[in-house]
């Protein structure tokens, strides 16, 4: 790790000779008998290729980019291609409106600016305008740039002696300094600030202005992020406010309890494995009341078929600089014969008149009111969004690292996909084993699957990369898959920090003993896929019987009771899909207590060791 930037990032300075990874494992709560750490992300050599400089035809007045309209690299109509920043909208949570840009250590390419040496300091990811035409104005046109920007995020500290600076070009073809920040310090909130361009020596035709970071050089660190800038005349300091009522949060996912599932797997039991609802957040930039409304629709981009279509029926008021929390009632999705496949896109637009006498002239900011996401019901099981902020890894040697994930049916594994991610060197050809362990007590219990494989990058950012098994695996209900560690030097798999689906289902082992992650907020980027055959070695992968069981009296005043002395093991959900209490009745036995719940509606996930049945119970005292 780098030895000073975890500090900063953990956010306090430890005594001279302190031991650096004590400290992320203080601040992290993690088990001391589980070694499993956090660690920035180092892309992959080679997952891009650089784009040439080149320059459009001057742009005029105004200049206007909030990345909404961006993907991953930012718009060559307005930047310099070959920037290195990075546009994304799961590293921070408080911008003003979808997608940022990130700044770090790595450069275009997605590698470090420097990777021989890892405490490389230097100017780092640099974003610069295409040129402007200032030419005939002056300080009397009173000619602002404004920007939001912030440290840290869901990334790394930057240290004291870290910065992020703003520069303009002048007649001369000189880059000068004209505001910067320095590093240490953490703030939630992403701030605004203004500068006013009066100096003649900017006033040219070929003007530009770019941000520039400076940091360690070797990695994601010391990031900085940037969002919503604006350069024109005629405005002041006191332009703070921009009549624009923005999307800003991701869409939280369509399912319970995974962000993608097998679709077989989904279609046992749609209703409990389908989120109550899907959410997001808008933003009020302007200094006055405005009123919106919203749709949201549900689309199979396989087949064009739209499964889910809502529009708020009136609109609603919205104060100056509030925001406010949209949520939309979700739909389980029916059965369809012959369909093996889905893949969902969600999609919420606001509904506003943001494109209506702009504040800004010719700029439509009805392009940021619109956010969609993807979910596939496909083969794979998924707790992470696609994004990582960092890597996760077990840095003891035959240290073990295990996911939990829970079938509906009976099935067999084909494989496991995993973002594999470089950390201070490349390891790639270097040997380690896939596991799948069976379950018992909520804990992983026998290895049923043992594979060992050579570790290789994925070719692009936020990649997978596929480990199919050379038998199918047949697993029945709970199963549990990861990795053992076999080498001194630790591989690393990305963590998605924004998704906390697969935060509990995290165990590790250094010997005997497994330990649940209870500490460590977000999900590990490992997905286990289905399909695999059975090739006569591998037994029990066909569907049994469903598991016929009825629980009764329904409602209930805090007893239950069900008609099969096969029952190993009851599950009870509540309605937003947290597990609140594990019934394991012994032999013969046929009731249990809810009493220590309060009243309400509760899943109850019901299993005879092999088959599963999925059932609704309500609780009245």
């Amino acid at each position: 790790m780098k030895n000073l930037n975890w500090n900063k990032f953990l956010g306090f300075s430890p005594k001279k000779g302190a031991s650096l990874t004590l400290l992320v494992w203080l601040y992290f709560a993690v088990p001391a008998a589980a070694q499993l750490e956090l660690v920035p992300i180092y892309p992959q050599a080679g997952t891009a290729a650089l784009q040439k400089a080149g320059r459009t035809q001057v742009l005029k007045l105004p200049f206007f980019d909030d990345f909404s309209t961006s993907r991953t690299t930012p718009d060559p109509a307005v930047w310099m291609p070959g920037s290195g920043v990075y546009i994304n909208n799961t590293l921070t949570t408080t911008h003003p409106s979808i997608n940022i840009a990130t700044f770090d250590g790595l450069n275009a390419s997605g590698v470090p600016y420097n990777i021989l040496n890892e405490q490389a300091q230097g100017d780092s990811d640099t974003l610069t305008s295409q040129p402007i035409d200032l030419s005939g104005l002056s300080a009397a046109d009173s000619v602002y740039l404004s920007f939001y920007w912030q440290a840290r995020g869901l990334g790394e500290l930057p240290d004291a002696v870290d910065t992020f600076r703003l520069e303009f070009l002048n007649q001369k073809g000189d880059w000068i300094a004209v505001w910067k920040k320095s590093g240490g310090q953490f703030d939630t909130l992403y701030q605004q600030t203004f500068i006013p361009i009066r100096d003649a020596a900017f006033m040219h035709a070929g003007f530009q202005f770019r941000f520039r970071a400076y940091g360690r050089s070797s990695g994601a660190y010391d990031t900085w992020h940037l969002d919503y800038i604006y350069l024109n005349k005629n405005r002041s300091i006191r332009d703070r406010f921009i009549k624009d009522v923005a999307v800003r949060q991701p869409l939280t996912p369509f399912l319970k309890r995974y962000s993608a599932m097998p679709l077989d797997q989904y279609w046992q039991a749609p209703e409990a494995e389908t989120a109550d609802s899907i959410r997001t957040d808008v933003v009020n930039l302007f200094n006055n009341f405005n009123f919106t409304s919203y749709t949201f629709t549900i689309r199979d981009e396989l087949t064009g078929q739209q499964i889910q279509r809502y529009q708020e029926p009136l609109s609603v008021f919205i104060g100056a600089g509030q925001t406010q929390r949209k949520a939309v009632a979700l739909r389980p999705i029916a059965r369809q014969a012959g369909v093996k496949q889905l893949r969902l896109k969600l999609k919420f637009d606001l509904l506003t008149t943001d494109d209506q006498n702009p504040t800004i002239p010719s700029v439509n900011l009805r392009r940021n009111d619109t956010i969609s996401t993807f979910t596939e019901l496909a083969d794979y099981y998924a707790y992470d969004d696609g994004s990582a902020e960092f890597g996760v890894r077990m840095n003891q040697r035959l240290g073990r690292t295990v996911v939990r994930f829970v079938l509906n049916r009976p099935d067999t594994l084909g494989g496991v996909r995993m973002a594999l991610i470089p950390f201070r060197k490349n390891i790639s050809g270097q040997n380690f084993t896939i596991q799948v362990w069976s379950s018992a007590n909520g804990k992983p219990n026998q290895v049923i699957h043992q594979q060992s494989v050579r570790l290789s990058y994925p070719t692009t950012r936020n990649g997978f990369v596929d480990y199919p098994f050379s038998n199918g695996v047949a697993v029945t209900d709970t199963f549990y898959v990861g990795w053992l560690q076999i080498s001194e030097d630790a591989l690393s798999v990305g963590f998605d920090r924004n998704s906390q689906l697969g935060s509990s289902q995290l165990f590790t082992n250094l010997s005997q003993e497994w330990n649940q992650n209870l500490d460590l907020k977000g999900s590990v980027m490992i997905r286990p896929y289905m399909g695999g055959k059975d090739n006569g070695i591998v037994t029990g992968s066909e569907p049994l019987p469903a598991l016929e069981v009825r629980v009764y009296p329904n409602p209930t005043d805090g007893t239950i009771r069900w008609d099969s002395d096969l029952i190993r093991q009851i599950e009870v959900y509540s309605v937003q899909g947290n597990r609140l209490k594990v019934i394991v009745p012994g032999d013969g036995v046929r009731e249990a207590t809810l009493h220590n719940l309060p009243e309400g509606l509760y899943i109850l996930r019901i299993t005879d060791g092999q088959r599963t049945a999925v059932q609704k119970i309500v609780l009245r005292k």
